[in-house]
């Protein structure tokens, strides 16, 4: 099955200057919105309680967060969980300087538990401001060695040219994410932290598999020009491209309508990520690597002079 014939002539590179305009100018706006509003973290990382409610009928979460409003929890976030007779309170201490012990989160889940009549208490769980601060400079760590990793594999595997094309794809496809969650202020939890590093990899294979077809077309392509070659690559994978990434997407969707509140971060990012990540293999690491100065020496080795000598 194919979405477009293999011998299309799209001239993607034609169009990489405004792309490149494109990218820098999201790119901006990320690293602003991070600037001014600071991602929304999720208690993962802030550190607080969570309690595990259920209902004997399908819980108003309306009510239930302006219940905890009244009681002195304005960050109170309120989620169903499992069914829509199970809800998932998250709280932060109301003296978030106060290091809490087990008699006050023991007093904080009996004042849930009054201000919520016809709630039964199912687990409570709370989460050290330290382990919050570890998880994050964990998750921080995680995405940096990824990173390096992805570099010195495609540097081998490939070129340097494309192992920094490729990483600045990759850098630019997360801190896009990131921007887009601190402007509208969505939380960002372990979860969305798993969709990130699951667009690395994602967007990752795209690039992988255009720079493949790439070296593939400088054996066959003697005598054309490193910018008709990526053209013609990016053309030969396209369908596949396109293929992978609507599928993708539509499962992605189906979890962003479907899967319930706890989903949204996860799903959110993945869809920003299919979409971002699929432009960016191809006007930001095809791009970057034409800029750099690519060439077919730089893939194929040159065969040494034979020796005559007896």
């Amino acid at each position: 099955m194919e979405f477009f014939k293999h011998n299309t002539q799209i001239d993607f590179m034609a169009q990489r200057k405004w792309a490149a305009g494109l990218s820098i100018l999201l790119f901006l706006f990320s690293l602003i919105s991070l600037s001014l509003f600071g991602l929304n973290w999720g208690l993962d990382f802030t550190g607080g309680t969570q309690i595990q409610l259920k209902y004997h009928q399908a819980a108003d979460l309306t009510d239930i967060h302006h219940r905890l409003e009244k009681a002195g929890f304005p960050e109170a976030v309120v989620i169903s969980y499992g069914t829509s007779k199970e809800v998932l309170v998250s709280l932060v201490s109301k003296d978030k300087n106060k290091i809490q012990d087990e008699k006050m989160q023991s007093q904080m889940v009996e004042e849930v538990l009054t201000v919520l009549p016809g709630s039964t208490l199912q687990q409570a769980n709370y989460i050290g401001p330290q382990v919050g601060e570890e998880m994050a400079s964990k998750g921080l760590l995680a995405v940096i060695i990824a990173l390096l990793g992805t570099m010195i594999y495609i540097a081998f595997r490939f070129d340097m040219r494309f192992a920094i094309g490729s990483t600045v794809a990759l850098i630019h496809d997360p801190i896009i994410i990131l921007g887009i969650f601190a402007f509208f202020n969505i939380e960002f939890n372990l979860i969305s932290l798993a969709a990130v590093l699951t667009v690395i990899g994602y967007s990752l294979n795209d690039t992988i598999v255009i720079f493949d077809r790439v070296r593939e077309n400088f054996r066959k392509m003697r005598k054309t020009s490193a910018l008709v070659v990526m053209n013609q690559s990016i053309n030969q994978t396209l369908s596949r491209t396109i293929m992978t990434s609507v599928l993708t997407l539509t499962v992605v969707l189906a979890l962003f309508f479907l899967g319930g509140s706890l989903l949204h971060g996860f799903s959110l990012a993945l869809i920003i990520g299919i979409i971002v990540g699929t432009y960016s293999s191809i006007y930001v690491a095809g791009s970057l690597t034409l800029m750099l100065g690519l060439t077919r020496q730089h893939l194929i080795a040159v065969p040494k002079p034979e020796d005559d000598r007896p």
